[in-house]
């Protein structure tokens, strides 16, 4: 299998592989700010979170994804993040699927989350492209899509089905491995420069 599970360790940040242990604290991280009712994203519930937990571990024992929680350097679960849609025979993988608690946004936490995700998919997985998609409307995500340094692919229009019956404009977004390196860097400078 391709990704195996791993924890990758930062500063602000560890991924942990997603487990059932994670399942209260990813339910009081879920309930706060009621993120789930936003219409175009595909949060859990708190009443949701052991059926996604448990829908995300069978993915991984598919081999389509590899599943993280996201915890505070404490210990603290404040949310969840993937490689999925993964291309073991082409090394490309999809880092999706992540929300965070609203006390984590807009902060170090996501940076250096994804600088990570984005390292161990580039120089120990040996990734020839790491892929983001998010929702056409979803602003907030493709803004910090964008300032990560992935370049806009395309949109691919009607693309998939939303809970509320909605059609899905999906922007799809990417890093390849040769734009690493400034990636990285630019990652690197984002997480030393001093917070306003």
């Amino acid at each position: 299998m391709w990704p195996t599970p791993v924890t990758l360790e930062g500063q602000h940040v560890v991924l942990a592989p997603l487990s059932l242990d994670h399942h209260d604290a990813l339910q009081t991280a879920s309930a706060s700010g009621q993120m789930h009712r936003l219409w175009y994203t595909s949060i859990p519930s708190a009443d949701g979170m052991k059926a996604e937990i448990e829908r995300r571990l069978s993915l991984q024992a598919a081999g389509s994804m590899l599943p993280f929680t996201v915890l505070t350097p404490a210990g603290k679960a404040v949310g969840m993040t993937t490689y999925m849609n993964i291309d073991a025979a082409t090394k490309r993988v999809e880092i999706g699927s992540t929300w965070y608690a609203p006390e984590v946004q807009r902060g170090p936490l996501n940076t250096e989350a994804k600088r990570l995700l984005l390292a161990h998919a580039f120089d120990d997985l040996d990734c020839v492209a790491v892929e983001f998609r998010t929702h056409f409307i979803n602003h907030q995500s493709r803004r910090a899509i964008e300032r990560l340094g992935a370049k806009l692919d395309g949109v691919l229009r009607n693309h998939m089905r939303m809970a509320d019956g909605t059609l899905r404009d999906t922007a799809v977004y990417s890093i390849l491995s040769n734009e690493w390196p400034m990636v990285r860097s630019h990652l690197t400078w984002q997480l030393e420069k001093p917070r306003d």
